[in-house]
């Protein structure tokens, strides 16, 4: 008897449906080998579901994703132009992702950055540079520190404005990430980079106090100290010498971008955002609202995601692994979309959909 999973799939803005499309013909492939059924259901969220519901974040998107076993998230926001015409708190940065991330805990972040020799041509970094591939993964604690502590904006008693943002965290929040990083180091190559700031910041100051009482747990795994700022430097010097980093909230959304661009592209980093109850799985790149309907968008970071969303929440590593190697696959057959380029001029450019498809012939010969 097959098992059942049931999927809230969040299309998002722009290019978002055009890559969920094949995110489902992949999930589709997977279902017709006869041992799990997909039930997808499909809700509006981000800056168009705002224009259609009045809400960013939908109350029938919210009980969708409290019945799902998982949720697929596409990337969300409008042009500026329309975004303007969306109230401030309603805009789906503030008025759908943060409060997704809160409903469902999701503290851990793991975006891998992974380069095989069949996307080699896409990173802007020297042959010698990533000269047998980069395979790393950040972890980034994902729902506390400075986004989520409390702000006030106002004017002072000399008229001058000012803001004030705290940065947040107690030793809990910090113990559960710091455990996820070293279960992660352990099923990897047992080397853990932690990414601080103690020389300036109080609160890395404790996040080192926890680690210590954390790693007496993992006598196995190294632990390699780092400050954030020399953390973007040797990224960029000498990535292969990361395996697994882990950082708090805001050096996690600074770092990962970073490791798009030792890619070449957001648009080859797929996410997974993993809850204490429920996760959700979302490229790390934006809607691109200047391709959109083009049908030339990768969809390779949904596809990732999917694959991340198999090994993560439904236990199925065997199918995630075959899907990486389907998309490595047709990169090494000489395709890629227009939105990626072509570095090295030897590439043949295919739409959106016919991505897809190849991708789906690949993981069905396997």
């Amino acid at each position: 008897m097959s098992k059942n999973y049931s999927i809230a799939m969040l299309e998002g803005d722009c290019i978002g449906p055009e890559i969920t499309v094949e995110a489902v013909k992949v999930l589709r492939a997977i279902e017709s080998r006869g041992e799990v059924t997909f039930d997808l259901r499909f809700s509006p969220f981000g800056g168009q579901a705002y224009f259609d519901c009045g809400q960013a974040f939908p109350e029938e998107t919210k009980k969708v994703c409290d019945e799902a076993d998982a949720i697929l998230k596409g990337p969300i926001g409008l042009s500026f132009e329309d975004s303007q015409k969306i109230p401030v708190d309603e805009q789906p940065e503030r008025g759908a992702l943060l409060p997704l991330r809160r409903r469902y805990n999701t503290y851990a972040n793991f975006r891998p950055v992974y380069l095989p020799a069949e996307l080699a041509h896409f990173s802007p970094l020297k042959a010698s540079v990533v000269e047998g591939g980069i395979d790393l993964m950040i972890i980034r604690e994902l729902v506390g520190g400075l986004y989520f502590g409390a702000k006030e904006r106002g004017t002072n008693a000399d008229g001058k404005r000012f803001v004030h943002e705290r940065l947040e965290y107690d030793e809990d929040q910090i113990r559960r990430i710091l455990i996820v990083a070293f279960d992660e180091a352990r099923k990897r190559k047992k080397v853990l980079h932690n990414v601080h700031k103690s020389n300036v910041l109080i609160s890395s100051v404790l996040w080192n106090e926890v680690l210590a009482e954390v790693a007496e747990d993992y006598s196995d795994i190294e632990v390699k100290q780092i400050i954030v700022d020399a953390a973007a430097t040797a990224l960029v010097l000498n990535p292969r010498q990361f395996d697994v980093m882990v950082m708090e909230n805001m050096f996690g959304d600074i770092l990962s971008d970073l490791g798009g661009g030792l890619l070449g592209s957001l648009g080859l980093m797929p996410s997974a955002c993993i809850g204490t109850e429920k996760s959700y799985y979302e490229p790390s790149h934006g809607s691109a609202p200047d391709i959109a309907g083009q049908g030339v968008a990768n969809p390779y970071s949904m596809i990732g995601s999917v694959a991340l969303m198999l090994e993560k929440s439904f236990g199925m590593g065997n199918e995630a692994k075959q899907i990486w190697e389907a998309m490595r696959a047709v990169f090494g057959q000489g395709f890629t979309t227009r939105d990626l380029g072509d570095p090295d001029g030897k590439h043949t450019f295919i739409s959106t959909s016919d991505f897809g498809d190849k991708v789906v012939s690949a993981l069905l010969s396997f």
